[in-house]
């Protein structure tokens, strides 16, 4: 979904939470906009943490034995 799902969301939510005086019977519109807001925040936040996580370098060394065996070593590196 991404950033611009949860901005939307936020944005929304603002809008419902903070400007909106309609009243509709049995929904409190200022607590749908909070928790939209809410919802709009954790999501932008799990996508820059996924996103993120994609940016770690790998360094793969292929070792030839005299045999003919193979060994690989993987390292991983996170770059900030």
């Amino acid at each position: 979904m991404g950033y611009g799902f949860g901005g939307f969301l936020v944005v929304v939510g603002l809008v419902l939470a903070l400007a909106v005086t309609d009243t509709v019977q049995g929904i409190d519109l200022t607590m749908v906009g909070w928790i939209m807001t809410a919802v709009g925040v954790v999501l932008i936040a799990i996508t820059a943490i996924t996103w993120n996580s994609g940016r770690r370098a790998r360094n793969v060394q292929t070792v030839t034995h005299p045999d003919g065996s193979q060994t690989v070593h993987e390292n991983k590196t996170t770059n900030y």
